[in-house]
């Protein structure tokens, strides 16, 4: 809108003259005067209360339904309104959320989508391009209501919502992803998306967008993926590297949002091996935030049973051994989570064995954080019983802590064979699961 329109209006502006001035506009037979007053309070609409905007939505969705009529100007009073509700969609005046039910109760719903579904028709006008961007507008703006997504969902609006997010404003993309994302969580919304082209549209946003934005695209994408059958999609969109910089970001959310996306991808094995990679050069940086996370993530993925080991074939062996020998706080306590897993694989285990791991384990056995201390003892019982190794650990053996948390995993191990470790072990069932089914 034009804000300096919009500035000239104060606290003694009266709304009702003005609400009542627009409907005797609206009831006269002036259509050029019409479509001025209706782009008019568009523009304004920011700056124009709640309880005025909400009784001027059943005028202008009346408007909308209209027969197509043309003036001299090629501009009809279709798209004038198709305009302002699209503006009042958007606007952040009072509560946004009452406004918004209004126009849904208002029945524009149906009426867009019937609009863009027949838009060979040109409804509304010479310019249907600019019209149609502001009908899709209008449904972005509506589609985070629940009652507006399954109407989307039943009458075959997935291909607009998908075609708004292609364009527009990146705040009115970040609203198609965000309603995206709580729309496809089942297993035949997600089919839809896919073949709607919608995993290169979030892919965009995420690579483009402004940091909400990137949290937005991303967590709907991980959404969308979250199904074996869209893995690749996701991978051949250009996602891994996007996702790598989203886990170098500061916000805790945008962190967890690519760390569930990797455990994801990293089901398939050529995934896992290209994430590690990214990791290790996370793990490389001076950003100990970031490599504190992305060691979380290889702590994840290094209990995939995959034919090679990520570990080994990313080159993190060395840089994990290198972290645990120089750092501090956080990210030493993640690192050495990963070791201790790392240690139940054999060829892992000689890996770090010769990388020198095991003396600086048993230096942590003396650290004041009680995690870091269970994690060395772990991986330090696991060297202890490869035949290979454990001539090598004379100096653990005596060491209470080592002791203590020896006879806590045999305990463990012998109520059940299976839990050799507190790893978060990920299954392929868990992204075949379906909820239309449960």
């Amino acid at each position: 809108m034009d804000r300096g329109e919009g500035s000239q209006l104060g606290k003694d502006t009266n709304w009702e003259h003005c609400l009542h001035l627009y409907e005797e506009i609206i009831a006269s037979d002036n259509e050029s005067l019409q479509i001025k007053a209706t782009i008019k309070l568009g523009r304004i609409s920011n700056d124009v209360p709640e309880n005025v905007l909400t009784r001027a939505i059943p005028i202008l969705v009346e408007l909308l339904r209209r027969p197509l009529t043309l003036n001299n100007s090629n501009l009809s009073i279709q798209e004038a309104s198709s305009y302002c509700l699209s503006r009042i969609g958007h606007c952040q005046c009072g509560d946004a959320d009452l406004i918004l039910a209004a126009i849904v109760h208002s029945g524009v719903v149906p009426l867009v989508l019937s609009f863009l579904q027949n838009s060979s028709q040109c409804l509304l006008g010479l310019y249907f391009d600019e019209s149609r961007r502001y009908l899709l507008e209008i449904l972005s703006a509506l589609a985070l209501m629940r009652e507006v997504r399954r109407v989307i969902i039943n009458s075959g609006g997935l291909p607009f919502l998908v075609e708004s997010a292609k364009k527009g404003s990146i705040v009115s993309r970040a609203r198609d992803a965000h309603a995206i994302g709580l729309i496809g969580a089942t297993r035949r919304v997600k089919r839809i998306l896919v073949e709607l082209g919608v995993v290169p549209v979030l892919a965009e946003l995420l690579g483009i967008g402004d940091t909400y934005t990137k949290i937005i695209a991303g967590n709907a994408l991980g959404i969308v993926a979250s199904h074996i059958d869209f893995l690749r999609p996701v991978v051949e969109a250009g996602a891994i590297p996007l996702y790598a910089e989203l886990l170098q970001r500061t916000e805790p959310i945008a962190k967890e949002i690519a760390e569930d996306l990797f455990c994801i991808l990293a089901v398939a094995e050529v995934n896992a091996v290209s994430i590690s990679g990214h990791l290790v050069r996370i793990l490389q940086g001076d950003n100990d935030e970031a490599k504190a996370a992305a060691a979380d993530v290889l702590w994840d993925l290094s209990g995939y049973k995959h034919s090679v080991s990520i570990a080994r074939s990313s080159g993190a062996i060395p840089v994990l051994v290198d972290i645990l020998r120089n750092s501090n706080g956080d990210v030493r306590e993640k690192v050495s989570g990963v070791i201790a897993q790392l240690s139940y694989d054999e060829v892992d285990r000689g890996a770090l064995a010769d990388d020198g791991v095991i003396p600086i384990l048993v230096g942590l056995l003396q650290d004041e954080l009680e995690e870091l201390k269970d994690n060395a003892a772990e991986a330090l019982i696991n060297f202890s019983e490869d035949p290979l190794l454990r001539d090598r650990m004379s100096e653990a053996l005596d060491i209470p802590s080592f002791q203590s948390v020896q006879t806590r995993l045999i305990r463990i191990r012998a109520t059940d064979q299976h839990m050799v470790t507190h790893l978060r072990q990920m299954s392929i069932e868990q992204f075949t699961w379906d909820p239309e089914l449960s």
